[in-house]
């Protein structure tokens, strides 16, 4: 049986899905990127109230799998096929990060290039330490861009900061990163764990069915008109009405005391 290229486990309230190809600083391959997809997919609503993303070993994701591409070149396959074959499977990850009904949270402790620059911005928030590192070199090995970066990155730093960044393939260190909002918050090398773990704990507490529903409309508002966005902002406080967090957090706010969500 070969080793997982993909983790999942859960503790309390918290899931942590973890890619685990620290010898390829975690280069999606086409397999890594499915057992992603399916780990994503398994996230039932018992398992979690946070979902946390990370890389074993020293990167995140140092973005697609190199060898893979010399190999494509390499070989008689055409063009499309490889095309084909692999981003299909990389966009497919990529939904179902951004699909998850749970927030999800990149805990960033090294690189995160190309694709896997894709996949940390496929996230919610992005938790960084000193040692992470960005980047959309996408031009280093001939190509364009993938794994959304052409829909998230100029929504973060807008259109003509991200043409910058793809053009010319800089890699921002974390405080660049963080200036531009693609690292949402950063912590010292020592307070690392210890800042995450607080930042989830304090996420995975929350109403859990609201914050699914505040993700959602955050992530449509900015393509919806203003009459839009107040008919999907009634529609979704209709449904958080009639969970049982809303009733906790009427009556905590009355008794002037800290509501204590159950997540449902």
């Amino acid at each position: 049986m070969s080793e997982e290229l993909v983790t999942r486990s859960t503790d309390g309230d918290v899931t942590t899905v973890t890619l685990n190809r620290p010898d390829a600083r975690n280069a999606l391959s086409k397999r890594l990127a499915e057992e992603l997809t399916d780990a994503f997919e398994a996230i039932g609503d018992g398992d979690a109230r946070c979902v946390v993303l990370d890389g074993a070993g020293s990167a995140f994701c140092a973005g697609g799998d190199i060898e893979a591409m010399l190999d494509g070149v390499e070989s008689d396959q055409p063009p499309s096929e490889r095309v084909d074959s692999v981003l299909a499977a990389i966009h497919d990850a990529i939904l179902a990060v951004d699909g998850c009904d749970r927030p999800v949270v990149a805990k960033i402790d090294g690189p995160a290039f190309g694709a896997g620059a894709g996949l940390a911005l496929a996230c919610d928030v992005q938790f960084a330490s000193p040692d992470a590192k960005i980047g959309f070199g996408f031009r280093r090995v001939g190509l364009a861009i993938d794994s959304g970066v052409s829909y998230f990155l100029p929504r973060i730093v807008g259109p003509n900061k991200a043409k910058e960044l793809v053009f010319t393939g800089e890699l921002l260190d974390a405080d660049a990163a963080r200036e531009l909002g693609l690292f949402t918050r950063l912590f010292e090398t020592e307070s690392f764990e210890e800042g995450v773990e607080n930042m989830v704990t304090t996420i995975a507490e929350g109403p859990t069915v609201a914050l699914g529903q505040a993700k959602r409309l955050l992530d449509r508002g900015s393509e919806a008109s203003l009459e839009q966005a107040l008919e999907n902002e009634a529609a979704a406080q209709g449904l958080a009405f009639t969970t049982r967090d809303h009733e906790e957090g009427a009556r905590a706010f009355a008794q002037r005391r800290e509501p204590s969500f159950e997540g449902r």
